[in-house]
């Protein structure tokens, strides 16, 4: 019998194969044949590595060009209109990317990850249509290299409730139609194998349900259940505890429940439930969201308290959640220290871990002397974490017990008053998010740089030149407030983790955000200090440069802490505190020199919110805190500004505004006037940055459908409220995009203002 699982891998590639070549097809130096060889190698490369570690319970399906949202909507042929003349690839990257004819699906966060999903756009006049292909050929070929695997597929609950309507109304008024595509599914999978396992990936059902979702689960399993008696549904939760839904399930025919004892403790609450029933227990007991080693006796202990409710020969160990969201392997991370090296577990390192666990749960009497000594060292360097001074730092935790000015002395609404007369601007002030392209040859340069086949010197030129060219486009471009580009920066955290005792950079510990956009997230594995200066530097010099204001970059403390894997041995709220310490420094060194807009990007604020409504007040207090915190020391016209990614602003807008920006940029231009009436309705009374274009498409925006964008705008915002802006940074666009969009941009506001 199976008894080890993993809910999913990562696609990207060791070395981001997947990326490199999507980005030359997307750029026309290879033909898709390129693109369709590398994903079939890395399929394959990725199902036999799980295979040689153990694993008995492996994915298919679980791989995808870019997103396996859109690839369940295009399974579904659940495609907007505006794509009707599409197909094939040319179809399904214009739905990921947009195209000088097609607006992309919007984006938003899968849960509480850095982790983009492209949101299904449903209609009352859709007419759906199956196509398993993709399925049916990815179960072939792990077939013929000798594994039969689980087809793992996005449940039919939460591709709805993840789903927005084009055309108004509930996105469940559709559902029976959308649930009788996933019986045709089904019925295509029965013929695929004498018995099949499918993995259905239910998140929705960590969150908080209303009766009318929750009544749909017991209908719709029972229903799917019954297509073919060959077809065994393992219907997989994550991210949280799923006990309602829980307790419905036990009463469906599925096979088995995954349940996440990770990151949803709760979930033993539900174990008497799921002990009197015929279900299997996948215990998600390996952290598939974090990098540090799993404490093996904790997890032996949990799996014994488990069993002491479910007989063993019906429990299954699992990682948590998919490992989309851990990097590949350790292999490679060869300029790690070796204390910190020896704490972490990558995906690949993670299968080890539940095969060791599985076999030492199940078959104690059958280690090896060598698996004996994996548990004992194990052991050894969970205790040397605990006491180690490399981790544990006085100095830092002294500092933040004692204190005491933890915010800005005057409300916004004064300050704000005086920092428009001081800073001298009227209305729809243009700037930009903080970031410009990013060129292969300053990346070259910081490479090189970094190996030292570059000096000091050399280097400090190359990013003087790339500010001088940034600041000059700007002023080209007929922008008000500047940035200097952040041409030192390869990423917004982890430029800052380079500088602050407490973090640990890797070398290739990439993880996929959306697409062939990948992430290298910085490691926190001690106390945070900032010993020295981090951004003055480069600002300075770009102010030098300009007669105009250039705004200080920094990235906030709560996306610090949200994009980067977090140590998990003291609460992630004092780890937030440390950090927000450090940034406050920063924010005085600027403004002491002369800088007088600070922007402090929180970007990640929103992901990191607990799904559970009974746990968001503590996360929204310590999480507001650091935020104020980190800006406590700007003095009253100090004009500090924060961006914040693809949220859905509703339910937080009241902690927003207790965060006390003075300015905060938002993107609109997927999502629009729908999340601006949300903060009408509030009576949000500071000003708005509002993205008036998209960043994430290649086209450039037209001056016509910018100055739409902006009527738009004024319509649900007061003007002296707004500031305009692209919807995020510049960093992955190409520098004559860029300078097209941002003279269309600053073009179409000269024109509006013109008339008001």
């Amino acid at each position: 019998m199976s008894k080890t699982f993993v809910v999913g891998f990562p696609r990207i590639g060791e070395q981001r194969e997947l990326k490199w070549v999507l980005e030359d097809f997307w750029s026309k130096k290879v033909p898709f044949s390129s693109v369709s060889e590398v994903a079939s190698k890395l399929r394959e490369r990725h199902i036999l590595s799980q295979k040689d570690a153990g694993i008995d319970l492996i994915s298919s399906n679980d791989f995808s060009l870019y997103d396996g949202m859109l690839d369940t909507s295009i399974m579904l042929g659940a495609v907007p209109k505006r794509f009707s003349d599409l197909e094939g690839e040319a179809l399904y990257f214009a739905m990921a990317r947009g195209d000088d004819s097609h607006k992309a699906l919007q984006m938003k966060k899968w849960f509480n990850t850095n982790y983009h999903y492209l949101v299904p756009e449903l209609s009352r006049d859709d007419s759906y249509k199956l196509d398993a292909s993709k399925i049916a050929s990815e179960y072939k070929d792990a077939k013929e290299m000798g594994v039969k695997t689980k087809i793992n597929i996005i449940g039919p609950i939460t591709y709805t409730a993840l789903s927005k309507r084009d055309d108004g109304g509930d996105v469940f008024e559709l559902f029976a139609k959308i649930v009788t595509i996933y019986e045709e599914l089904f019925e295509s999978i029965a013929k695929l194998d004498d018995e099949v396992i499918v993995q259905v990936e239910e998140p929705i059902f960590v969150k908080d349900l209303d009766t009318k979702v929750l009544s749909l689960i017991k209908p719709t399993y029972d229903r799917l259940c019954k297509v073919s008696s060959n077809i065994k549904v393992a219907l997989l939760t994550y991210f949280d505890h799923s006990n309602e839904a829980t307790k419905i399930l036990v009463h469906t025919p599925i096979w088995a429940i995954g349940l996440d004892l990770v990151h949803g403790s709760k979930n033993l609450d539900s174990l008497d439930l799921v002990a009197k029933s015929d279900k299997l227990l996948i215990a998600g007991v390996v952290d598939g969201r974090n990098i540090w080693i799993n404490d093996l006796q904790k997890s032996l202990g949990l799996l014994e308290r488990i069993a002491s409710s479910i007989s063993k020969d019906r429990i299954i160990i699992s990682s948590s959640s998919s490992l989309l969201h851990t990097p590949y392997s350790l292999k490679q991370e060869s300029e790690l220290g070796s204390e910190i090296k020896s704490q972490l577990s990558f995906a690949t390192e993670k299968l080890g871990e539940i095969a060791l666990l599985a076999k030492t749960f199940f078959t104690p009497n059958a280690l090896s002397e060598d698996e004996k000594k994996l548990l004992e060292t194990n052991r050894d360097l969970i205790t040397k974490r605990k006491n180690s001074p490399h981790i544990h730092s006085s100095s830092v935790q002294t500092r933040v017990k004692n204190l005491t000015k933890l915010s800005r002395s005057s409300d916004a609404i004064t300050r704000l008053a005086k920092q428009r007369e001081a800073l001298g601007y009227d209305t729809l002030v243009t700037t930009t998010i903080g970031s410009f392209p990013q060129t292969k040859e300053l990346r070259t340069a910081r490479a090189s740089f970094k190996n030292g086949t570059l000096s000091y010197n050399e280097y400090e030129q190359i990013i003087k030149s790339y500010i001088d060219e940034v600041i000059a486009l700007q002023e080209e471009c007929g922008l008000d407030v500047l940035v200097h580009g952040e041409g030192e920066r390869v990423d917004m955290v982890e430029y800052f983790a380079t500088m602050l005792g407490g973090f640990a950079i890797t070398k290739n510990g990439w993880v996929q955000s959306y697409g062939s956009r990948c992430v290298k997230p910085p490691l926190i594995y001690g106390d945070v200090s900032r010993d020295e200066p981090m951004t003055l530097k480069w600002i300075l010099y770009a102010q030098s440069r300009t007669d105009k204001i250039v705004k200080g970059m920094l990235t906030g403390p709560v996306t610090m802490l949200n994009w980067s894997f977090v140590r998990d041995d003291i609460p992630a709220s004092e780890v937030a505190a440390q950090i927000a310490l450090a940034i406050s420094d920063e924010v005085d060194d600027l403004q002491k020199s002369g800088i007088k807009i600070i922007q402090v990007d929180e970007a990640a604020f929103k992901e990191g919110y607990p799904l559970r409504k009974a746990d968001v007040a503590s996360y929204e207090k310590w999480a507001k805190d650091s935020f104020k915190l980190s800006v406590s020391s700007a003095d009253e016209l100090t004009q500090i500004h924060t961006h914040m990614c693809y949220s859905e602003f509703s339910d937080i807008l009241k902690t927003i505004d207790e965060m006390d920006a003075d300015v905060i940029s938002i993107e609109t231009a997927r999502g629009a006037n729908e999340l601006l009436k949300v903060f009408n309705d509030f009576g949000y009374k500071k000003e708005l940055g509002l993205g008036v274009y998209d960043i994430h498409s290649p086209r450039v925006p037209s001056v016509e459908e910018l100055k739409k964008q902006i009527s738009l705008l004024l319509q649900s915002v007061p003007k002296e409220q707004i500031w305009i802006n692209p919807d995020c940074g510049l960093k992955t666009r190409g520098f004559k995009e860029v300078e097209e969009s941002l003279a269309n941009m600053t073009r179409a506001v000269r024109e509006i203002k013109a008339t008001l």
